[in-house]
This record gives C-alpha cells, sequence and structure tokens, in this order.
C-alpha cells in the first residue's frame, strides 16, 4: 500500500486553525496545538453568547424600564400591566429609549397606562 504523506490537506487545516487564532496572545495565537484549543473553546463562547446577549439586553431593558417607571409611581409590573389592559403595544426595548432619552414621553406613556 502506498504511504499518504497529507502534506496539502493537513497543511490547509493547521492554516484555517491558526487564521482563526490571529490576534490571540502569545502561543495561542502561533502554535497549532494551544491555538487548537483556543479556537474551539472561542467559537464555544461565541455560540452561547449569541444566546445570552439577548437576554442580557432584555434585562437591561426591564432595568431602565423599572428605573424609569419607579420615578413616576408605579413598579415594573404595575406599568407593564398597565400598558397590556391599555393596549398599549411598545416592545421593552423601545421603552428603554423612551426612558433614557425622552423622560417627559415616558411620564406620559406612564400617566395612561396607569389610568
Amino acid at each position: 500500500m502506498a504511504r499518504v504523506k497529507r502534506g496539502n490537506v493537513a497543511r490547509k487545516r493547521r492554516n484555517k486553525i491558526l487564521r482563526l487564532a490571529r490576534g490571540f496572545r502569545g502561543g495561542n495565537g502561533t502554535l497549532f496545538r494551544t491555538a487548537n484549543q483556543r479556537v474551539m473553546k472561542a467559537l464555544c463562547n461565541a455560540y452561547r453568547d449569541r444566546r445570552r446577549r439577548k437576554r442580557d439586553f432584555r434585562r437591561l431593558w426591564i432595568a431602565r424600564i423599572n428605573a424609569a417607571a419607579r420615578l413616576n409611581g408605579l413598579s415594573y409590573s404595575k406599568f407593564m400591566g398597565g400598558l397590556k389592559k391599555g393596549d398599549i403595544k411598545i416592545n421593552r426595548k423601545m421603552l428603554a429609549q423612551l426612558a433614557v432619552s425622552d423622560p417627559k414621553t415616558f411620564a406620559s406613556i406612564a400617566v395612561s397606562s396607569n389610568v
């Protein structure tokens, strides 16, 4: 049986990993074995954190809405319940943006949701 040296294939596989590891510090960016471990870990973290980002932003928006609602004499749950009853359909992202950039408009929404 003929000997197979895998020259081209192996080099391409290694270079693909080293390209992904570009910018990592020390041997993590230049040595194949450690680069491979770091790249696999980085890809796992990236996959997990793409999902986590959505949760984190929602938590941030809720915290901002809660703070602004309390300035208007309401708790977050009362405020959101009032919006549902009043059939006001604004998502949390927009509410949080209003709370930060335009408190007067947010206050008017809070008053209308409280009625």
